[in-house]
């Protein structure tokens, strides 16, 4: 399996939780979460991008670019919530109400936002290994 493919399949399985965790903010009403506007706008919008550049710019430095952004951004969601970072967002507190799912969540999605992360930033500044196509003289 190469590098590419498990770069796109944990950047779908990241993108897939932060849906996940952005329906259990709705849920639970977390800081007007439920009323939609334009702050959902530009977090479907910044989904929309993201799953774009993994789909349609695979390969491409752009896609990787947009990647390697996007997963640092999405990358403060578990670290807020592991570190305790919103103070009243920590595992603990949201597992008495939201139970072990969000746990899972937030677990799952450090599980695959960090090598997303990790792995756009490393094939976007690999040394490309490719020859040149004219030929020398």
């Amino acid at each position: 399996m190469s590098l590419n493919s498990i770069y796109v399949r944990t950047s779908l399985l990241a993108i897939f939780f932060i849906t996940l965790h952005y329906t259990d903010d709705v849920i639970r009403k977390v800081r007007g979460a439920d009323q939609g506007g334009s702050a959902a706008l530009i977090a479907v919008l910044i989904l929309f991008v993201w799953l774009y550049a993994i789909l349609m710019l695979t390969e491409r430095k752009s896609g990787y670019i947009i990647s390697l952004i996007v997963s640092l951004l999405n990358s403060i969601i578990p670290i807020g919530h592991l570190t305790g970072m919103g103070e009243e967002a920590t595992l603990g507190e949201i597992a008495t109400s939201s139970g072990p799912f969000f746990v899972w969540v937030v677990i799952a999605l450090a599980l695959t936002v960090f090598p997303s992360l990790v792995l756009s930033a490393y094939l976007l500044f690999r040394p490309s290994t490719e020859k040149s196509a004219a030929p020398s003289m």
